[in-house]
């Protein structure tokens, strides 16, 4: 009966949420392989919006509705729903939210349910990492059976970070440039740390972490972010679903067929 349910599953779908600026459209152009931006369609599949006539302004500014499919031509095996950034602390924007999710976490259509859900938190904002909008969302909304990844995005934030410390420390420019990629790991840790230990005290605490670097590079690296997805699926057949769509890493093709 499971592998019945899960061969009528074609796609694999995934819910992206964060705050504006967090680097998600990029994200999903790593994942799916393109450059370009989605198409728009509805949840009656009628397209909203087309990339051809789409610039990446009017994408991030533009029509937001979580019920809106985002697929990218080079890879349809992925639907995406973006949520709308609730930082703003609307009650509006937040029930939505919720609403999605419980009803796409547990819906009679297997084809329109939410497989997983990346919740990026972008090291530009490092001194505001879990705030109110976080703390709100993993406490009080239960995805049931959807595991939840935090995904640290824009780490290449912290080059300039650490380069500062290093000066504010007492050395020199050189000296600073030479050291700044081991202070910038450094600091990942710090904050990647801050951030499991604000999440782990909630409700309902994310499943995984991952966290990103490069992202703007075209040969940006989603292994770590796909695996990582791959290791909270609770059930094999989502987990083979999502080897066969990603396009990212031929490595964890090959890991996941030796596994068989």
């Amino acid at each position: 009966m499971a592998n019945e349910y899960l061969s009528k599953i074609k796609r694999f779908r995934v819910l992206v949420m964060g705050r504006a600026n967090a680097g998600k459209t990029t994200i999903l152009q790593r994942v799916c392989n393109s450059t370009d931006q989605p198409e728009i369609f509805d949840g009656e599949g009628n397209k909203v919006w087309s990339h051809r006539v789409m610039n990446l302004g009017t994408f991030q500014r533009g029509y937001h509705d979580i019920e809106n499919e985002l697929v990218f031509q080079s890879n349809p095996g992925f639907v995406f729903h973006d949520s709308c950034g609730f930082e703003a602390g609307t009650t509006q924007q937040f029930d939505q939210m919720k609403n999605f999710v419980v009803t796409h976490a547990a819906t009679p259509g297997v084809n329109e349910r939410i497989h997983v859900i990346w919740f990026c938190i972008p090291m530009t904002d490092s001194h505001r990492t879990v705030t109110a909008a976080e703390w709100k969302f993993f406490n009080e909304c239960d995805t049931g059976h959807v595991p939840v990844i935090v995904v640290v995005s824009k780490v290449d934030a912290l080059y300039l970070t650490a380069i500062r410390e290093l000066l504010d420390g007492g050395l020199g420019i050189a000296e600073a440039k030479e050291k700044a990629t081991e202070k910038q790991g450094e600091l990942l840790e710090k904050w990647l740390a801050h951030i499991r230990h604000e999440l782990a005290e909630c409700r309902f605490p994310p499943s995984g972490y991952v966290s990103l670097q490069k992202m703007n590079q075209d040969n940006a690296d989603c292994t770590a972010l796909m695996q990582c997805t791959a290791n909270v699926l609770n059930e094999e057949g989502l987990q083979k679903l999502l080897i066969s769509t990603q396009q990212s890493s031929i490595v964890l093709c090959i890991e996941y067929a030796v596994k068989q």
